[in-house]
């Protein structure tokens, strides 16, 4: 049995059983790294001694009696903007490049807590600003179904480690939509919760009124599973939210009767692949057949996302990303003359090119004299924004639309020109700068053999919506039992 295949819920369920231990799990994983990891470079930093030693101590631990969590030497892969206690966390970039954290993220203690087993540190577009993981400082991440194409960012490494099987499940950050793109251009799943959700103590900040951690999995039900560890209130983060924590897993119901789904106009646009349109109407239509109501609805703010996002991200990232000077840690040239051009070395040398673009994008719309013409504006039409979405869930349970515009494209396609980058996460930028949970699921395949991503979105808290929804059309289709030719 390889068992480097298997879901989270697949491997547990031969913990229990005694059919399969921790260590064979984590030495399984470990072997398809060393086979395919030189094909897809998904890692920054692999924790392959740690792993294994905790794998032993976990099947130590069963032995003298101690009880199988849903997670008990399960293997995850973690994104490297989350910090992780004495494990390198470098946010794929330079100016971070041997920064070692002195402490865990909240998620990173929950999920130890429920007995994970870490193999490292996921590569992404530097400090999370990107759609192709092409911005990474370290190496460009391969699409396991064409190593000649994307894997989408800026979760790239987390989301083809899991279509690659080299992790049973991951964690990524979801900004515009780092999250759900990437796990629609690799075939996987991919959860946003609402923001608030799941704490982001301890995730480096890139815009911090739009971040949020979230799962990246094999399937519906061990996004749930995931879901189950992580979230829940947090008092060392002032933006957790203290409701009320469902149990995810038992929002898997394989049943859409009566639910009403919401169909937006303005997502279905010119310029979309015309394979990954059909594909989204076709995931439409299967999930009427199971019961389910459609309805139009509007969403008329939407030509406005992308430069509400690229104003407001920007600007909180040029606030949040002041703190690398060369002084308190990180990065620190060697050449220079007085504190002043230390400052300015350190920057120019440490930071690549896309991070450097958006932070003088966001120091200017921040600064005296155009701050209420854009940063100010943005604001303003991002209530707009969140409000289109308030009307439109009166008239729907959740809305249905595409992940991304395209499948994967190729290397290079679209670095020489930032604007038509940004335009890849268009479907998935209003979600974040409305606070509201979605899903990304697969949902088809082009002629070409590249993965296809339907999006569902849903109220603020109740992402259990969505994972009904999501669970009902995958327990219909065989999309997600596909796996790439590696």
């Amino acid at each position: 049995m390889e068992l480097f295949r298997l879901t989270i819920h697949e491997l547990h369920e031969l913990l229990k059983k005694g059919e399969a231990t921790a260590t064979e799990i984590v030495g399984s994983v470990f072997e398809r790294i060393e086979a395919v990891e030189g094909k897809i470079q998904a890692y920054v930093t692999i924790t392959k001694e740690e792993a294994l030693a905790r794998a032993a101590g976990v099947d130590a631990a069963i032995k003298k009696g101690k009880g199988i969590r849903p997670l008990t030497g399960i293997p995850l892969a973690i994104k490297d903007v989350i910090c992780t206690l004495g494990v390198r966390t470098t946010c794929s970039s330079l100016i971070l490049e041997n920064h070692v954290p002195i402490y865990d993220a909240t998620v990173i203690h929950k999920l130890r807590e429920e007995g994970a087993i870490f193999l490292g540190k996921a590569n992404m577009d530097e400090f999370a600003m990107g759609s192709s993981t092409e911005n990474s400082a370290f190496m460009k991440t391969k699409n396991p179904w064409d190593l000649g194409r994307v894997p989408g960012g800026s979760s790239g490494g987390s989301a083809a480690a899991v279509a690659a099987d080299m992790c049973a499940g991951s964690f990524g950050s979801d900004t515009g939509g780092s999250v759900r793109q990437p796990a629609a251009l690799c075939g996987v799943v991919g959860l946003k919760p609402t923001y608030g959700r799941v704490s982001r103590y301890g995730l480096v900040a890139f815009a911090s009124s739009l971040d949020q951690i979230g799962p990246i999995t094999k399937d519906v039900t061990d996004c749930a599973i995931l879901m189950n560890a992580v979230a829940g209130y947090d008092p060392m983060d002032s933006t957790s939210a203290m409701v009320t924590l469902p149990d995810f897993t038992r929002a898997l119901l394989p049943d859409v009767k009566g639910l009403r789904l919401g169909i937006p106009a303005e997502y279905f646009i010119e310029g979309m692949d015309p394979e990954v349109e059909a594909a989204i109407w076709e995931a439409i239509r299967l999930l009427e057949h199971l019961g389910a109501n459609t309805e139009k609805i509007s969403l008329p703010h939407t030509d406005y996302a992308i430069a509400t996002y690229y104003l407001v991200a920007t600007a909180e990232a040029s606030s949040n990303l002041a703190r690398y000077d060369g002084v308190k840690y990180g990065y620190r040239t060697k050449r220079s003359m007085d504190m002043l051009e230390m400052y300015q070395r350190t920057r120019r040398e440490g930071f690549g090119a896309e991070v450097k673009r958006r932070i003088m994008l966001g120091t200017y719309a921040l600064s005296a004299g155009y701050y209420e013409a854009y940063y100010l504006k943005a604001q303003k039409v991002r209530t707009l924004i969140r409000h289109d979405f308030e009307e439109a869930f009166k008239h729907c349970d959740v809305i249905i639309t595409p992940t991304s515009p395209t499948a994967a494209f190729r290397f290079g396609e679209k670095t020489e020109d930032p604007l038509t980058m940004y335009l890849s996460d268009i479907f998935t930028i209003s979600v974040n700068l409305a606070g509201i949970p979605a899903i990304s699921i697969p949902c088809g395949f082009t002629k070409g053999g590249l993965p296809i991503g339907l999006q569902i979105l849903g109220k603020p808290f109740n992402e259990e919506a969505i994972l009904r929804v999501a669970y009902t059309y995958e327990q219909n289709t065989e999309w997600h039992k596909r796996k790439p030719n590696l």
